[in-house]
């Protein structure tokens, strides 16, 4: 069962996504503030962060930055906004997803699951401009992906798509262990220090 810090500025809320959840995934705490969710999760180490997107002092940017792009924590926005500009400036930030809080618990349970093994999540509607705004400032070129391997270029791809590792290794018959194999080489090779920062590349050149 997933470890999961909850981030909302109102108590209420948070009473309720913790009962919809509750036998889902293990809320370890909650916070209302950014001070208050960066020490709590400094202190729990939860696997995922279900974040408020807009919170008087900051919200979920703040947080996902006061974090500092660290790959031992992920980030899922969960907030009413479907706004690009909250989408992309959270997922900027540093979070794995974002989904609106119209999901209901089977979903949200699904896309914690998702996140804390290193997929990008987004309700339906939000993934097309969120593709499409970081093809449109890519930092890498195109042609790196000739460094890669056939192989390494097919987990690359199926990883774009957001599949987890069991799911590729089903994909191209081959072991999971070899799926995180092949990662870490691309990792090197591209010169990236997480899968975080991969997939969004990845998105990024259009490899999905």
């Amino acid at each position: 069962m997933k470890r999961v810090v909850l981030v909302d500025d109102h108590a209420l809320f948070r009473a309720g996504v913790r009962s919809e959840l509750e036998g889902r995934v293990e809320i370890v705490g909650e916070a209302g503030t950014v001070d208050e969710a960066v020490a709590l999760i400094e202190r729990t180490k939860p696997d995922v962060v279900l974040l408020d997107v807009h919170m008087p002092d900051g919200g979920g940017v703040a947080v996902a930055r006061r974090w500092g792009g660290r790959d031992d924590v992920r980030f899922l926005a969960l907030s009413v906004s479907d706004a690009p500009e909250d989408v992309i400036s959270v997922i900027r930030a540093g979070a794995r997803g974002y989904v609106t809080k119209t999901i209901d618990a089977e979903r949200l349970a699904d896309a914690i699951e998702r996140v804390a093994e290193g997929d990008a999540v987004f309700s339906p509607r939000l993934a097309g401009f969120v593709l499409d705004a970081f093809r449109g400032d890519a930092r890498s070129d195109a042609s790196d992906v000739d460094q890669l391997t056939p192989r390494e270029q097919e987990v690359l791809r199926l990883i774009a798509r957001g599949y987890l590792y069991k799911e590729v290794a089903h994909n191209l018959g081959i072991s999971a262990k070899t799926v995180e194999a092949h990662v870490t080489s691309v990792l090197r090779k591209l010169q990236f220090t997480n899968r975080h920062e991969l997939s969004r590349w990845a998105m990024e050149q259009g490899l999905d």
